[in-house]
């Protein structure tokens, strides 16, 4: 059994906490938080753009801790899940590392890439395992979309173009505050530079065009230029900049030689699919692929416990694609910032 100690309780850390509910092999052994009312299980302050709110929980058997040091500390806990700011992704990684612990670290893997770098480092020297939190490629259209990719069944992939926009996330002051959260560009659109990443590779340079506000870019429109003969025209739309009465949409449109593969879902005073999963072929006929119905966070914490565990190691979450997908977001806003394109070396 694999104790987790999940750092940060707000919405990632109560999504965390509910999906290890439902992974095998798994149990929260404990908890830090400064929020008295959390430690004692009183999450109803917690929302999210997406998901359930937070609710009075049950904390039995669990160690709720004021400090990250308390939590460490704690010889029950083996993965230490970090769910905290971004800016503190760095600092208690690798302090959690050096105490002989593996970590699971959410999306970005940090705001610097002297950091991501410092990060991937310290897990190779201490031999323990270092993940992040990149769910994307756990949701079933994503990951119908990446096996269609890897496995060729519809030929090569001509164009892709991906998005993701929300409204301002005013439901969390971290998320909200620039400066914790690298804005929009690293914090939000970071799970698409690490899809594009895992099913095209590094491109060799980026060009960008976007909205800048008070020196934060908030929305970006992306074209991810790949220089080998034949190679696919990737581009991808994500941004804060939507209106509230639609907080949150992302997808897809995939371009095979023998197919077209569509897929949008979005909240609009409610969640609903907007345009489901569909493959349109080279004949005319359509096709609705019926998917798993797992959840992407289950799906992705279980992948985590099975690397700690020692099964076959699974190298979504590692380090060396996160540090490519804050790559790809930090040269994509040199180039809104600059206008003009960037390579990525």
């Amino acid at each position: 059994m694999i104790g987790i100690g999940i750092v940060g309780i707000g919405f990632m850390g109560m999504t965390h906490y509910l999906a290890t509910g439902r992974v095998a092999g798994a149990k929260v052994v404990a908890i830090s938080t400064r929020d008295p009312k959390k430690r004692a299980g009183d999450w109803t302050s917690i929302q999210g753009n997406f998901g359930p709110r937070g609710t009075q929980m049950d904390l039995s058997g669990v160690a709720a801790y004021e400090t990250f040091e308390e939590l460490l500390a704690d010889p029950k806990v083996n993965l230490v899940d970090l769910c905290v700011p971004n800016a503190d992704h760095a600092r208690l990684a690798i302090a959690a590392l050096e105490a002989g612990k593996d970590v699971l670290v959410e999306k970005p893997i940090a705001l610097s890439l002297e950091d991501a770098e410092a990060m991937v480092a310290t897990a190779r020297r201490t031999g323990r395992k270092l993940m992040v939190a990149h769910v994307l490629p756990f949701f079933p259209e994503f990951a119908f979309a990446a096996e269609a990719i890897q496995s060729g069944q519809y030929g090569k992939v001509l164009a892709a173009n991906f998005y993701r926009v929300i409204s301002k996330p005013d439901w969390s002051a971290g998320i909200a505050d620039a400066e914790k959260s690298g804005g929009p560009a690293i914090d939000l659109h970071i799970h698409d530079t690490h899809f594009i990443g895992w099913l095209f590779g590094k491109p060799e340079r980026v060009s960008s065009r976007g909205v800048v506000d008070q020196g934060i870019v908030v929305h970006l429109q992306t074209n991810y230029e790949y220089d080998a003969p034949g190679s696919p025209v990737v581009s991808c739309t994500s941004g804060a900049i939507s209106q509230s009465g639609r907080p949150f949409a992302h997808g897809y449109e995939i371009f095979f030689e023998k197919a077209t593969i569509k897929f949008e879902y979005a909240n609009l005073g409610r969640d609903h699919v907007a345009y489901p999963l569909t493959v349109i072929l080279a004949d005319g006929r359509v096709e609705t692929p019926t998917l798993s119905a797992g959840d992407a966070f289950e799906s992705e914490i279980g992948v985590a416990v099975n690397n700690v565990s020692g099964g076959t190691h699974n190298p979504m979450l590692d380090g060396d694609l996160a540090q490519l997908a804050l790559k790809l977001s930090k040269a994509e806003v040199q180039s809104v910032l600059e206008g003009r394109p960037v390579e990525v070396h």
